[in-house]
């Protein structure tokens, strides 16, 4: 509701980089969008401002999947560079013979005037619910985004499902504070291939056999997905590679929501993942007996991939 934002180009608007060549660019919002502007304008820009009332979080930042978006533009900030991160509220947005003036309530300063050759307005993202709402889907982050389950289906109205960007509403467990990468293609495209499969099973399409797998097979089966799969290492700690145990057979459940794994029961088996400790990968184990479930971090050389004998031995000894 911002006076004369309404007339300020969207972040879908951009134009190409090279127009920005020489000028002073002001681009309104600090979050992932805002940040990839401001680190694709550096070359060419003579001077970005990035503003919004909120400021700047290095720790959150440094343990998601755009941290280098992020960390280049702070990184100009911080050298002296062109480059400005401004903690204030927009209150006005006007047109000018040379270009705008970005009127803002700073912090740290009160009120001021930015005077700038371009302004891009980087916010204002939602899901187009249309009268989604209305029908009871509940939503979540301001009314961004909609409330999910682990298989994408709203939560509070069924069979209402989700796909894409809007995926990042099944949050999963979120260990260590990471969140998914399901706000960008990388990640959300795992989700909606475990979609598809639901949905045809859900319409009733028959679940074709899983592929069986000898039980002296198994461990070296999920030392090579901690290894290879691009499912675990994309979507951290929030896709799993299921294996399952019935008796003395041994079935590959494919790539499932480790939240619906830890939540739903059934078989004996194993879930596979990779998580962070800190600044470090982990590949982890979650297994499944008589209905308790135990969670083993693997311990090994880091300079061995999570394939090797070190690490297999580990995966023998638990599914002993």
């Amino acid at each position: 509701d911002t006076p004369g934002l309404e007339d300020v180009p969207h972040y879908a608007e951009t134009k190409p980089r090279e127009q920005y060549d020489g000028k002073t660019v002001v681009v309104i919002g600090k979050r992932n969008s805002g940040f990839e502007l401001a680190d694709g304008l550096l070359p060419w820009a003579r001077g970005i401002v990035l503003v919004s009332p909120r400021g700047v979080r290095p720790d959150v930042l440094g343990r998601t999947s755009v941290a280098a978006r992020y960390f280049q533009p702070i990184e100009d900030y911080a050298v002296g560079g062109g480059t400005r991160l401004l903690d204030a509220a927009l209150t006005r947005v006007e047109r000018s013979d040379a270009g705008y003036r970005v009127q803002v309530d700073a912090a740290s300063a009160g009120e001021l005037t930015l005077t700038c050759d371009e302004v891009i307005a980087a916010t204002g993202f939602t899901t187009p619910f249309q009268d989604l709402v209305e029908l009871g889907v509940n939503v979540v982050a301001r009314g961004r985004i909609p409330a999910l389950t682990p298989f994408f289906e709203s939560s509070s109205v069924p069979n209402i499902f989700f796909a894409g960007n809007t995926s990042q509403g099944a949050f999963g467990l979120r260990k260590d504070g990471t969140a998914s990468t399901s706000t960008s293609v990388q990640g959300f495209r795992y989700n909606a291939r475990i979609l598809a499969d639901h949905l045809a099973e859900r319409l009733g399409k028959p679940r074709p056999p899983l592929p069986e797998l000898e039980r002296s097979d198994v461990a070296a089966f999920i030392a090579r997905e901690l290894a290879e799969a691009p499912e675990l290492f994309i979507q951290k700690g929030y896709l799993a590679r299921v294996v399952e145990l019935p008796g003395t057979s041994a079935f590959d459940a494919g790539i499932q929501p480790l939240e619906h794994f830890l939540d739903s029961g059934g078989h004996d088996a194993v879930a596979a993942t990779i998580e962070r400790v800190g600044h470090e990968l982990a590949p982890t184990l979650y297994a499944r007996r008589g209905g308790a479930v135990a969670e083993l971090t693997l311990d090994g050389d880091p300079r061995e991939a999570s394939d090797g004998d070190l690490y297999r031995r580990q995966i023998e000894r638990l599914l002993d």
